[in-house]
């Protein structure tokens, strides 16, 4: 055969163990008509990474409901009977607030997401596991300790925090969502040993997430927020996660990293003013994944604009798994790292360098 005429086949093998959990019963979580956090999110993810062929390449990671010591360790005792009390009834929908819904199926689905992120981070932390995502709802970073808000139930993220912290472990948080996650933040805010950071849109809701909220007594410093300001995209999160969140969580040396995964900073998603594309989800998550050893385990927050979410999801899912660039659905290519940034952003990343690292 000609040398001109071969063809070079290439066989992607995926060598990583990236755990995947996805469940029908989070869709049994079921918005009121019009609501942004809906069902087909997760119908639009799946879709796309069966299409994509991600979901063969994972290791499946079946749910199961958060036990009550697992919620109790980060939720009220009070909190949690009247939320059972009044959500978990049978046939029972309404709102907890102007933004918090329920229906019949939201006390299990929300059970299970608890317990799902408690499944994948305890996996990831034995080695059972090298990565993971999962594909939860309702997503929880939003839940304080004795109160539900912002879509958000049960604080999924930090159920998974407090039972890696009954194994001895130190966890990192980093939350990416286009708002500021109050109630992990809320949560944490005096443990020394659990260090949440986020970057986000600024000022926006739920309105926290300023950058001189660092933690109180033996959790200060543990808490690193870089706000940003409306407008920023790809090059001002890049520059956020590896100017000052990467720096801070390799000082604090992490066993395990979690992820709140929320996809709405992106340039097309209805709820938030930000300009991320797939290929700046791309880009954080692989310099996320060079901390904790690579144990990472991503939890879905928000995102919604259907394609978007499902686009970025599936790309984080690429690299979780070591994909090369670029990601899966035709996303851009990555932004060239010395993209210039605002003066507003600029001095917003600046700020927080100063501040978290001295």
């Amino acid at each position: 055969m000609d040398a001109r005429d071969r063809r070079s086949i290439i066989v992607l093998v995926t060598t990583v163990k990236t755990g995947l959990c996805c469940d029908q019963r989070f869709r049994d979580h079921v918005s009121p008509p019009g609501h942004p956090e809906r069902p087909d999110r997760l119908v639009a993810i799946e879709r796309l990474l069966d299409e994509g062929g991600l979901r063969a390449r994972c290791q499946p990671v079946a749910a199961r409901p958060a036990t009550q010591e697992e919620l109790e360790r980060v939720h009220d005792a009070a909190y949690l009977r009247s939320l059972e009390q009044r959500v978990g009834v049978k046939g029972a929908s309404g709102w907890l607030d102007p933004d918090t819904y329920y229906s019949p199926g939201s006390w299990t689905a929300a059970l299970l997401a608890a317990g799902a992120a408690v499944e994948l981070a305890e996996r990831v932390h034995r080695g059972e596991l090298d990565n993971a995502l999962g594909l939860v709802r309702p997503p929880g970073h939003h839940a304080t300790r004795d109160r539900a808000m912002g879509f958000c139930l049960l604080n999924n993220v930090a159920v998974a925090a407090g039972a890696l912290r009954a194994r001895g472990a130190r966890v990192a948080i980093v939350d990416f969502d286009v708002h500021h996650g109050n109630g992990t933040q809320d949560i944490f805010y005096d443990d020394p040993d659990v260090l949440y950071a986020s970057t986000h849109q600024f000022p926006f809701y739920p309105g926290t997430g300023d950058v001189d909220e660092r933690g109180t007594e033996r959790g200060r410093g543990t808490t690193v927020n870089v706000p940003l300001p409306a407008g920023a995209g790809d090059a001002a999160y890049q520059r956020a996660i590896d100017d000052v969140i990467v720096p801070a969580i390799a000082r604090f040396a992490p066993d395990v990293l979690l992820v709140s995964a929320g996809f709405d900073a992106h340039r097309r998603d209805p709820l938030a003013s930000m300009n991320v594309t797939e290929a700046g989800y791309v880009a954080m998550t692989r310099s996320l994944l060079g901390l904790a050893g690579g144990k990472l385990v991503a939890l879905l927050e928000g995102g919604y604009d259907l394609d978007a979410l499902a686009a970025s999801a599936a790309a984080l899912l690429g690299v979780l798994l070591g994909d090369p660039a670029p990601p899966p659905h035709g996303a851009t290519p990555p932004p060239p790292s010395a993209a210039a940034l605002s003066a507003a952003e600029a001095a917003a990343i600046a700020r927080a360098q100063k501040l978290h690292l001295g």
